[in-house]
């Protein structure tokens, strides 16, 4: 499903002449992400109040010793990871829908969460080695992380080859599915034949978790993710003449192969390095774009970039504050929780073009 002309008919020429509402809208995700960020530092299973929750950032004292532990040990850095991988999944999610002009595009499309979802499979259930140690301490989790991202980098190599090869992006897109699907194949062999032990650990990886992420692993989780980020700051001009097409983007001088290239990295970077840390989060990368350009009212990438990384940040955010069900020792698969925000955000793309389509055609 291609954007139509009267969708990217808003692009606006310079980012001066963006309009003060949106800088506003702009300045207010900020703001709205700072308040859920403090916020999920104060609610859990033990509820800490706002005012010790600043007092503990700003470096006192709290009344209760143990909750400085819970909010700097437990609590900030899932809080710091949630954001980078909401970020992350929502702004790849833009780069590929931008790149195959397609509103259904998501980060995984070009096989990247299968390929990391097979590498922790391969450890897990083939060999068993980290089966033991990945629910005890910080070597299992090193090694579930470290096949995550051989997965996703092997795959993520694959499609880049493939595309200086090949100029379609439709083909490269069905390519990126097969992968994908050959990986899931390989992924249930293993889970037919793997030890229950296993099993549960890889389902257990798969419901995705922003809480595995400790202080030593959010340092390379933050630089690799800063600089996908960074990445699609400067990609932001080329996404907006891809747009109208190559042939257009093409009049406009861009080199259509090289700036593809480079989109598939920084979009493959940012999933992929989430997909290793966190597991497999879905929806975020498909819902967050429709999402900004709808309250955004706009396609300009120079807007639309900072926006999804913002609400996407946001949204991860709340997601997590649900899913650990504050004021319970319970809590919910966090892809159970995305999928409720995500599901009826593609419902709605699909009625809304579908539509579209019923007008053009009368």
């Amino acid at each position: 499903m291609p954007y139509t002309l009267s969708e990217t008919a808003s692009i606006t020429p310079h980012p001066l002449a963006i309009r003060n509402p949106r800088r506003m809208a702009l300045v207010l995700l900020g703001l709205m992400l700072l308040a859920v960020f403090i916020g999920s530092l104060a609610f859990g299973s033990v509820a800490i109040p706002l005012e010790q929750v600043v007092a503990i950032l700003t470096g006192r004292e709290p009344a209760q010793a143990s909750w400085g532990y819970i909010v700097l040990t437990l609590r900030l850095p899932r809080a710091c990871t949630a954001v980078l991988a909401g970020a992350a999944l929502a702004v790849s999610g833009l780069q590929m829908q931008t790149l195959f002009r397609n509103p259904l595009a998501e980060p995984f499309i070009l096989g990247i969460s299968a390929g990391a979802s097979l590498g922790v499979a391969l450890l897990t259930l083939a060999t068993g080695t980290v089966g033991m140690l990945a629910g005890i301490g910080l070597v299992g989790h090193l090694g579930l992380t470290s096949a995550a991202i051989a997965g996703a980098a092997g795959v993520m190599s694959l499609v880049l080859v493939l595309g200086r090869r090949i100029r379609s992006n439709t083909t490269l897109l069905i390519l990126g599915l097969m992968f994908g699907y050959v990986a899931a194949a390989i992924v249930s062999v293993l889970i037919h034949f793997g030890a229950p032990e296993h099993v549960q650990l890889y389902l257990n990886w798969t419901f995705g978790n922003f809480g595995a992420v400790g202080w030593p692993q959010l340092g390379m989780l933050a630089t690799v993710i800063s600089g996908g980020l960074l990445g699609s700051f400067l990609l932001a001009k080329p996404l907006n003449a891809l747009l109208l097409g190559e042939v257009y983007a093409r009049s406009l001088g861009l080199n259509v192969a090289l700036t593809r290239f480079w989109i598939i990295v920084s979009a493959s970077l940012l999933a992929g390095t989430t997909t290793a840390y966190c597991g497999p989060i879905a929806f975020l990368g498909i819902a967050v774009p429709h999402l900004c350009r709808s309250l955004f009212r706009t396609t300009e990438h120079r807007l639309l970039v900072p926006a999804t990384l913002l609400l996407g940040g946001l949204l991860a955010l709340l997601a997590d504050c649900v899913a650990r069900l504050p004021g319970s020792d319970l809590s919910l698969p966090l892809n159970a929780v995305t999928a409720l925000i995500g599901a009826p955000t593609v419902m709605w793309i699909l009625l809304r073009h579908g539509s579209q389509r019923e007008l053009a055609d009368r």
